[in-house]
This record gives structure tokens, C-alpha cells and sequence, in this order.
């Protein structure tokens, strides 16, 4: 490329931290993973109770599972503000939504990863929580949470879906509750070579019933407008495709 223009080296924005509200401002990186130490971008210093400024009384510090680049897992260590007002006396933290949900321990980033290795990819809950670095439960939670918030705020998600694809996921390794999902993808932007697949639902269990129950629970509209349906097979080989109508 003789005019190849390229930017200054940026971890924020290589590690996509900007879309996240944070800044990198330092780092640690071993065998084990890396750990990147940011800041919150907005100062978030005005009490909204009665809109004075308020004053920096401590920071205090939130880690978040992020996603992984390579084989190692990414950890953010994100200090945060903690403000005072002085006329009412409230304490608050500085507004962090944008990088993770309350009470998460992991990043939207890291749940993005997560979303795209399960659905698209195929991973396990167990890979997946290898490459963020986090226990197999909180993996297993997280995801789930996001997905279901997703998919449920999405009420456009069922929108011109012609062509289905059916495929069962190890959802749970313990000894107790549904230990398969059946996951529900539409690859009909795939097949008109508009864009990637979606992920439509997971329903618990992956006997055909599943399935035959999870579509006979839908809209007679979105119902008519599937064309295509297709199974995956263990082995990776697809079943054979059967249209609609034969459901």
C-alpha cells in the first residue's frame, strides 16, 4: 500500500475502549493475561439532586472480564470516581453504563465476544469463559442475561426471516436443570449475502418438540414467511433442508 495513512498507536482504541466510555492508562501483561487499567472518560461530577458540583472524595476500583485478544484473557481495572455534594451530602460513583451493566464482572465488549463465540462460532460455556478469564457459572449467567435482553427488546427480530437454522449447544455441565439449548438462528441475511447471521431464541432441551413447539408459538405471519429451515448434525454435517410446509 504506497498510501497507506495510519494513526498513532492507541490501546483504547484498539482494544475498542472508546465505545465503551473508557481510556487506557495502564498496563500489565503476563503469561496468564493482561490487565489494562483505565479511566471513565465523562467526570460525571454534578450532584442530581440539586445540581451542584460535587467534590472528589476517593476512587475506587471495578474489575471487568473484557474481551480476549489472542489467547489471553483481557481484565479491565477500571477506577472510578467517587464524588460528594456538599449542600446535600450525596455520595455517588461516576456513571459507568456504557462499559458494563451494574454489578457485572463483565464488559459489554466481553459479552459481545461471548454472544458471537456461542452463537456464531460454536463454543462451549467452557471455552468461553476460559478466554475472559471468569468461572464457568458467571459465563453461563452473563450470556444468558444478555442474550434474553437482546433478543426480548428486539421486537423487530422476527422481521423477514425466510431461512432458519436449528442447532443444539452444551449449555450446562452440572448435574442439575436442562443441559442443552436449542439455538435458533436467522441465515437469511447469509443467503442473500446481506450481512451475518442473527441469533432469533435458545430454548431449553433439543428434541424436535423443541422446536416444533418454540414455531408453533409464533405469528402466523412469520410462520407463512419461512422457506427454509436447516438442521445441524453432530459432526458438523448438515441435515437435509425441508421447507415449511413439511414442519
Amino acid at each position: 500500500m504506497r498510501h497507506a495513512t495510519f494513526a498513532s498507536p492507541d490501546r483504547t482504541t484498539f482494544c475498542r475502549l472508546d465505545e465503551l466510555g473508557l481510556q487506557v492508562t495502564g498496563q500489565r501483561v503476563s503469561a496468564q493475561g493482561a490487565v489494562l487499567e483505565c479511566r471513565i472518560v465523562e467526570p460525571d461530577e454534578f450532584c442530581e439532586s440539586c445540581g451542584a458540583a460535587g467534590l472528589v472524595r476517593d476512587t475506587v476500583t471495578r474489575q471487568l472480564a473484557h474481551a480476549p485478544f489472542g489467547q489471553r484473557p483481557t481484565t479491565l481495572l477500571v477506577r472510578v470516581r467517587r464524588y460528594r455534594c456538599g449542600p446535600c451530602q450525596r455520595v455517588w460513583r461516576q456513571d459507568m453504563t456504557r462499559a458494563a451493566e451494574p454489578r457485572s464482572k463483565l464488559s459489554r465488549g466481553g459479552l459481545a465476544w461471548a454472544l458471537v463465540g456461542l452463537v456464531v462460532q460454536h463454543l462451549t460455556v467452557a471455552r468461553i469463559a476460559e478466554g475472559l478469564g471468569v468461572g464457568r457459572h458467571t459465563a453461563n449467567s452473563a450470556v444468558l442475561a444478555e442474550g434474553r435482553r437482546l433478543l426480548i427488546s428486539d421486537p423487530a427480530r422476527f422481521d423477514a426471516v425466510a431461512v432458519i437454522g436449528v442447532d443444539e449447544h452444551g449449555w450446562r455441565h452440572t448435574r442439575f436443570g436442562e443441559k442443552y439449548v436449542t439455538v435458533v438462528i436467522d441465515l437469511t441475511p447469509v443467503r442473500d449475502g446481506i450481512g451475518p447471521a442473527r441469533l432469533l431464541d435458545m430454548v431449553p432441551g433439543r428434541s424436535k418438540q423443541v422446536f416444533k413447539t418454540w414455531l408453533e408459538a409464533q405469528t402466523p405471519v412469520f410462520r407463512d414467511g419461512i422457506q427454509v429451515v436447516g438442521r445441524r448434525v453432530r459432526g458438523g454435517r448438515e441435515a437435509s433442508v425441508r421447507r415449511q410446509r413439511d414442519l
